[in-house]
């Protein structure tokens, strides 16, 4: 492919990424037959992508038990934002009481980042692996892996964006693999609605 035309297919905007994994997801799996194993990963992956799909997101990879999506590729704003947020928080309530292959009750943590990436155009559907390229997607990552279990957590940039939308709780900063200064970190509560006239008065 000629340079024009990865150019053509490729541009550049801000998205949301999600990641979620499942706590202590080694330790429970360890001595689990592989078939049990695939069955477990078939029931969370369908929970969890059902999710991502309600809310407008798309899942970009698999990779053991984490699942990484991507909102706002079809046009990013406050609302694209805040969709991953809730997605995050209802994954966590959809799971909540679910017997995993019929046996296994997990915990999760979700960690979302905002940011300026590069979109593949071609790969902007389910499973459309190296989706989206920039720093923001190590740092969804390393948020998640920071998160305390059973909460949401976000980085500055997306509780900026969704504050109107999310109601957050801040939490100490965290300093995480490969950043030279810790990361603001906020933990998402619940949506939160907001009136026209309350959106002009924050506008004011």
């Amino acid at each position: 492919m000629t340079a024009i035309a990865m150019a053509e297919q490729e541009r550049r905007q801000t998205v949301t990424v999600l990641f979620v994994d499942i706590v202590g997801y080694t330790a429970l799996i360890d001595d689990l037959d592989c078939a049990v194993v695939r069955a477990l990963q078939r029931h969370y992956f369908s929970i969890v992508s059902g999710v991502v799909r309600a809310g407008g997101g798309v899942v970009e990879k698999y990779v053991g038990d984490a699942v990484m999506a991507v909102f706002g590729t079809g046009g990013f704003g406050p609302e694209a934002a805040a969709a991953a947020v809730r997605a995050g928080l209802s994954v966590q309530e959809a799971l909540r009481g679910q017997l995993l292959a019929g046996r296994f009750a997990v915990r999760t943590r979700v960690g979302l980042a905002t940011g300026d990436v590069i979109v593949d155009g071609t790969a902007a559907h389910d499973y459309g692996h190296g989706m989206v390229s920039g720093s923001v997607v190590s740092t969804a990552a390393r948020l998640e892996a920071y998160a305390p279990h059973d909460t949401v957590v976000v980085c500055s940039a997306t509780r900026m964006v969704t504050d109107e939308l999310i109601a957050y709780q801040e939490l100490p900063p965290v300093r995480v693999a490969g950043k030279p200064y810790p990361l603001d970190l906020w933990r998402a509560l619940h949506p939160q609605h907001v009136t026209a006239p309350e959106r002009q008065l924050c506008a004011v």
